[in-house]
């Protein structure tokens, strides 16, 4: 990390004589020639683990490079420790064996056969945890319906244009209270001291319930969607700058719209469904879906939609989610891949589509 932010720094500096920015296979080999002759430990590791770590490293630099993501930090070390081993993996029952380290016992009953390319151990609240890389096949399933629009919020977390509503499970507001009160009464324990680290561990522990809650809600959700409908429009919701509005952060936090999506994305795939991505600006909530006209303006306070041309009256939120769902059929479509909730990438043939006005 620090090597290439000293690279980074050199070619500011020097532009005429910029050094070529290294590959995670390069920074393996700097690895090995820095550490691996001064420190004896190196030999009794894994090589998969500093090599999946550089190839994250890589991987993180590329993303700001793209202007996708900021720039990498350093990762405090005891807080969502994890690494990632490969090569010789062997499943058994509740066993698993791993390179280096050998037999592991787990809680919950391996699955038959499949062979995991690579194997992630991280610790989360004092608690280990395993999670396996896997090629699967694809479970196609009958469709219920074969259009949804799939519009988000912070009163109910999914409206669909079938009528459907979904409410989210707002688990940070609910635990709210208990976690304030936590780090209340943390406030005066020496750092570091055995009190100190154990307030620490309790507040981990209820940060980690909350966030169960919300992603157990968001899979329920998303798999539902995925099985039973063979397109689902949903739209490119501006994440980052949600959260930029103070107010209304929390709120948009506690839905966890990003985690939705990257639910969607890969349970499509794995169900046979596509998923279409509305434009960002596209006026879902300002046009009436019965006659297409389109409001000039419409403030957030405004929860049922009027239209002045045709006098429909419906809800809010049903209204923009019944004009995503026309999207899917009235919109030329480009097949892309989705590397994160707000920004495209590569155009690949896939089952994600982006939906332009």
């Amino acid at each position: 990390m620090a090597l290439t932010k000293q690279i980074l720094d050199h070619n500011q500096a020097n532009p005429d004589e910029k050094i070529k920015f290294p590959t995670a296979i390069d920074l393996h080999k700097w690895l090995v020639a820095l550490v691996k002759s001064e420190h004896d430990w190196y030999y009794q590791v894994s090589k998969c683990a500093p090599q999946w770590a550089l190839r994250a490293l890589s991987d993180a630099w590329k993303r700001c490079f793209k202007k996708i993501a900021k720039p990498p930090n350093f990762k405090k070390k005891g807080k969502q420790d994890s690494f990632t081993l490969d090569g010789s993996i062997k499943i058994a029952h509740q066993k698993i064996k791993v390179p280096v380290i050998g037999w592991l016992k787990t809680y919950e009953r391996l699955p038959d056969g499949y062979q995991p390319k690579s194997v992630t151990i991280s610790k989360k609240a004092n608690r280990w945890f395993i999670s396996f890389k896997m090629e699967v096949e694809q479970q196609t399933t009958n469709k219920t319906h074969d259009v949804v629009g799939c519009d988000l919020g912070i009163k109910s977390l999914a409206t669909l244009s079938t009528g459907e509503t979904f409410e989210g499970s707002k688990s940070y507001r609910k635990y709210e209270k208990q976690l304030a009160r936590l780090q209340y009464l943390n406030r005066h324990k020496v750092k570091g001291s055995n009190n100190w680290n154990k307030a620490q561990r309790q507040i981990a522990k209820l940060h980690f319930k909350i966030a169960n809650i919300r992603k157990d809600t968001l899979h329920k959700l998303t798999t539902y969607l995925a099985k039973n409908h063979g397109q689902i429009v949903i739209e490119d919701l501006n994440v980052s700058g949600m959260m930029a509005n103070h107010q209304l952060a929390k709120a948009f936090q506690d839905m966890g719209f990003y985690e939705f999506r990257r639910q969607l994305d890969y349970k499509t795939q794995l169900y046979g469904s596509e998923l279409i991505i509305a434009d960002r600006w596209f006026p879902s909530s300002k046009t009436c879906s019965n006659c297409g006209y389109k409001k000039e303006s419409l403030s957030l306070t405004e929860r049922v939609f009027e239209c002045e041309q045709c006098h429909v009256v419906c809800g809010r939120d049903l209204n923009a989610s019944l004009n995503l769902a026309s999207l899917a059929v009235s919109s030329t479509v480009s097949a892309c891949r989705v590397d994160s909730a707000d920004t495209t990438t590569v155009k690949q043939e896939v089952n994600v589509k982006f939906a332009h006005e």
